[in-house]
């Protein structure tokens, strides 16, 4: 897999305070990258999103934007709900 680098905006409104509403951070993310199962794209908003694993072994789905090749944006990541859940 290419290595990429994921552009975090720590300040308030930006991703990082976004995904912690949802108890994940930018390590999460990233490691899920590495973890990376399945490539997809969201039904919701039409951008590229991938499955992988948080720290804590869980399940998480990441939508991103590829700012270049190799810099994405997470927009958003949450544990999606299981079925029969």
């Amino acid at each position: 897999m290419a290595n990429v680098v994921f552009f975090w905006i720590e300040e308030p409104g930006g991703n990082v305070e976004h995904i912690a509403e949802h108890d994940l951070d930018p390590e999460d993310v990233e490691y899920a990258y590495e973890t990376a199962d399945e490539f997809t794209t969201s039904r919701s908003s039409g951008l590229p999103a991938f499955y992988g694993q948080a720290l804590d072994g869980s399940r998480i789905f990441v939508v991103y934007r590829e700012l270049d090749a190799t810099t994405w944006y997470c927009v958003t990541a949450y544990r999606p709900v299981q079925e029969g859940s």
